[in-house]
């Protein structure tokens, strides 16, 4: 599994010292740990902290390490509470996130209660930078802009959270765009990534190589999408795609991923109005997403069955698949006001 976040502590773990033991004057930045930081901010993977100490010890690291911390729980309650608060706040698989802390107790409390997350010592970050799990095989554009775009996404959240309308008011009033076009070559190394990276909206299970995406982009029996999100916090780029296999009288969708950074906005049930309402003027009676069963991509199952698809079970005991259709022989729905497609 690729690491996504890195939830950090701060006293002698982040910062060279103890907050509240410093007096006037803070402690300083570990500077091998602000190194790894930076080196893995470069690589995609996001930051946030988790530590015993208010919220002004987060606001001081943040400005004195120069990193951006896509979350933050700063309290006197258990650790594990804290990663699990961050977890869900970010939209992650506790399996996507590795924690990092100098106390043997609060390392051991979280292993216990987060056993699906990575647990670590500062002294092991040296070594980790190297490890399989931190070392993603491509870094696209999007990647290096993450920890910016988590920064908008706190923005955005803040205005969700004081805004009085409906989910898709809120769309709206932020200018949600989602485009859908044929898939590029210069789109390949992206949908690459998301296909390694994304597990709660990821049809197939499992990662998709470049070359075999770049297969597929040119293949005449098949159609490739990709899927672009901005609003006016910010443009993020290119966050889902899909490979759709046509045939005249049916079309099945052997990948549909999502970044789960667009969860909750408006991208699920455009790309899927979208493939309804082109399949059905290609003339196919019938639209398939076969679905490997799993608990982490249960949110794009849920949007599945919640926009019209009807599962029926398949695939073997060992790796049983949900295949999710719906018939096209009534009215196409329509595309949200939101969405535009080539």
């Amino acid at each position: 599994m690729m690491v996504k976040c890195v939830i950090w502590d701060l006293d002698n773990t982040m910062l060279s010292g103890v907050y509240l033991e410093s007096g006037s004057q803070p402690p300083p930045p570990d500077p091998a740990m602000v190194a790894v930081a930076a080196e893995l901010r470069d690589r995609g993977i996001i930051h946030a902290i988790a530590s015993r100490n208010p919220p002004e010890a987060a606001q001081y690291a943040e400005k004195a390490t120069g990193l951006e911390f896509a979350a933050v729980e700063c309290g006197w309650d258990r650790k594990s509470d804290a990663v699990r608060r961050i977890v869900a706040d970010l939209a992650m698989a506790p399996d996507a996130v590795a924690f990092v802390d100098d106390d043997l107790y609060e390392r051991a409390e979280v292993s216990f209660r987060v056993p699906e997350a990575l647990v670590l010592s500062p002294e092991d970050m040296a070594d980790a930078v190297g490890w399989p799990e931190f070392s993603p095989t491509v870094v696209t554009a999007e990647a290096r802009r993450r920890g910016e775009m988590y920064a908008e996404r706190r923005l955005r959240q803040e205005e969700a959270r004081a805004f009085g309308g409906s989910r898709d008011e809120f769309l709206r009033y932020c200018g949600t765009q989602v485009s859908i076009a044929p898939a590029t070559a210069a789109d390949v190394p992206r949908l690459h990534e998301l296909s390694v990276r994304t597990h709660q909206f990821n049809s197939a299970g499992r990662g998709v190589t470049e070359p075999e995406l770049a297969m597929l982009t040119s293949s005449p029996g098949h159609r490739v999408a990709a899927v672009r999100l901005h609003d006016r916090f910010g443009d993020d780029g290119l966050v889902g795609g899909c490979v759709v296999e046509a045939v005249e009288d049916g079309w099945t969708v052997s990948l549909l991923m999502i970044s789960c950074r667009a969860m909750g906005r408006g991208v699920i049930e455009a790309l899927l109005a979208w493939l309804a309402r082109s399949a059905a003027e290609a003339g196919a009676a019938t639209l398939a997403v076969p679905c490997l069963v799993s608990p982490r991509n249960v949110p794009l199952r849920l949007a599945l069955a919640s926009s019209g698809f009807r599962a029926t079970e398949g695939g073997t005991p060992d790796q049983p698949v949900a295949v999710f259709s719906r018939a096209l022989d009534g009215p196409p729905p329509d595309l949200p006001e939101w969405a535009s497609a080539a």
